[in-house]
């Protein structure tokens, strides 16, 4: 494994070009006994896709613990709750890169998978995705709030409700201002897409006016995926996820790393900041019918 042109030249900016090597062996081209081992428990997952206009998109996956199977070393079958009306599915007919992050809120603990999809429709409603893997590797665990779920069934659902706009509404930027979490996701032309977690106390995301975000980029792993990415191709993609109510919030648009300003010193803990002007809002109330309940804020947080 080797890091391409953008993760190098970030990692070369931040001066971790060390650290950033030293890492390399954790990444795999293949699933190995303790990942496979971690995905049979795991019920929650945010993947990246790319829809036919090369916007980047980040969606919400979930299913009941074994909704991702390894079938085996380079490959997963994802069995997800059907979300028919996200875009994921009519992105991955155009654009079959694809990046999951599989995430365990509960004990802090997430796996990266990378590589490309394929759809096959079971009946109307479900549809399996099968990923081949071209990348697998473990994060730490910082940044992570702590939530457990409470209920993945319920006797009847709501009915979802889904709006397109072009700009954030007062409600949407209250959501955003309160959140401790969200998924970003990137996309490199040629290496892939791939898809990550971003964390911190409420307020870390501000928002600048409608259509722009601004948040704090903390002390990470050093290898730099998504800004590597960024560097090459600043299309990305936000979900932020109503972990109580079950409603989302997708965000697609434009990534600039700021390196050096003088508002960095604003955030705490900030080692640079990241500047998201966003050009489509979805907004899915009833996305899912799971609810998780709160339980701490990570000691990682500034």
């Amino acid at each position: 494994m080797s890091f391409h042109s953008g993760e190098i030249a970030v990692q070369n900016e931040a001066g971790v070009q060390e650290e950033a090597r030293r890492l390399l062996g954790g990444i795999n081209s293949f699933i190995q006994p303790k990942a496979e081992d971690f995905l049979a428990t795991q019920q929650l997952a945010a993947a990246c896709t790319v829809d036919a206009n090369g916007k980047v998109w980040a969606s919400l996956l979930l299913g009941e613990a074994g909704f991702i199977k390894v079938l085996n070393q380079q490959s997963v079958q994802i069995n997800p709750i059907s979300t028919a009306e996200d875009i994921l599915y009519s992105n991955l007919q155009s654009n079959s890169h694809i990046g999951i992050l599989v995430i365990d809120l509960t004990n802090r603990r997430r796996l990266r998978l990378n590589g490309k999809a394929e759809i096959q429709t079971q009946e109307i409603s479900e549809k399996i995705i099968n990923l081949e893997i071209k990348e697998v590797f473990f994060n730490c665990p910082k940044y992570i709030q702590t939530r457990h779920l409470e209920t993945s069934q319920a006797e009847s659902s709501s009915q979802s409700k889904i709006f397109n706009q072009k700009a954030l509404s007062n409600s949407n930027k209250n959501w955003i201002s309160q959140s401790d979490t969200f998924f970003i996701a990137s996309f490199h032309p040629e290496i892939g897409a791939d898809a990550s977690h971003r964390g911190g106390n409420p307020g870390f995301v501000r928002v600048v006016n409608d259509n722009k975000l601004i948040f704090p980029d903390y002390a990470g792993n050093n290898m730099f995926q998504t800004f590597g990415n960024f560097a090459i191709n600043p299309n990305a993609g936000i979900i932020f996820v109503d972990f109580e109510n079950g409603h989302t919030l997708q965000l697609t648009g434009k990534a600039n790393i700021v390196w050096e300003d003088e508002e960095i010193s604003e955030f705490a803990g900030a080692k640079r900041l990241v500047e998201f002007d966003i050009e489509e809002v979805v907004e899915t109330q009833n996305a899912t019918n799971w609810s998780w309940k709160f339980g701490k804020y990570s000691p990682a947080n500034p």
